[in-house]
């Protein structure tokens, strides 16, 4: 049996996370069964970073990391047939998904005009964290962003590198169908799991006003959305 381990869903998405949403999707997608955890403190997760899963008693960590092992051992049929150039783009979109997940975050914790609302949704959905534990996670995340580099931009450069990589994907993602056709897949579920972050967010960013102006932003999110929240029915 499979525990996916990730932070607390947000505003009607199952994790406030892109890297553990985008697994959530991808395990929706892939019809395996699992059952869903969430956490706060990433203290005892690998290289203390969430989402990880535990599958069979074994723990593995790293969104791709997880993904590429449940594709190896379960054998599902997302990805199948893709080309070559296909896989590279798929690497491509993951690496700028990082970039984008610093901006993302940056807006939740770090941009002031922001934390007030932020704060006070994720009191509203999760009352059973305290002050203490939301302040500490407050001060956790601004000396990860000061390090990787994003916290020492002014709001305004840091959002302008989030709408380049929004804009990439903007013109990545087609009017109809998805990625590489008809079929969703694990890029798929990768760009939902941060446009979700994004559009679902319910206060008002530089992001979410570029995902608001982007039709097919919004309809390729809603439409891995709405596959999620079907196969969680089912299950």
């Amino acid at each position: 049996m499979i525990t996916l381990y990730s932070y607390p869903g947000l505003f009607g998405v199952a994790d406030n996370n892109g890297y553990g949403l985008k697994v959530y999707a991808w395990l929706k997608l892939a019809g395996i069964a699992f059952t869903h955890q969430h956490l706060l403190d990433a203290s005892a997760a690998p290289r203390g970073q969430l989402p990880y899963i535990v599958d069979d008693g074994e723990t593995i960590g790293d969104s791709d990391t997880i993904i590429a092992h449940l594709a190896r051992k379960y054998r599902p049929a997302v990805d199948e047939g893709l080309t070559p150039s296909e896989s590279d783009t798929n690497l491509l979109v993951s690496r700028l998904l990082d970039d984008l997940y610093w901006v993302m975050s940056y807006s939740r914790w770090k941009d002031e005009r922001c934390w007030p609302a932020f704060i006070a949704a994720f009191r509203r959905e999760h009352p059973a964290l305290s002050e203490a534990d939301l302040l500490k996670a407050k001060e956790f995340n601004a000396q990860r962003y000061h390090f990787q580099g994003i916290g020492r931009f002014a709001p305004e450069a840091a959002y302008a590198r989030g709408l380049d990589d929004l804009r990439v994907l903007a013109n990545l993602v087609p009017a109809d169908g998805f990625v590489h056709g008809p079929k969703a897949g694990s890029v798929d579920c990768a760009i939902y799991g941060f446009v979700a972050n994004i559009w679902f967010y319910d206060i008002d960013t530089p992001l979410k006003q570029f995902v608001a102006a982007h039709g097919n932003l919004i309809r390729h999110c809603t439409a891995l959305h709405a596959i999620a929240t079907v196969r969680s029915e089912q299950a």
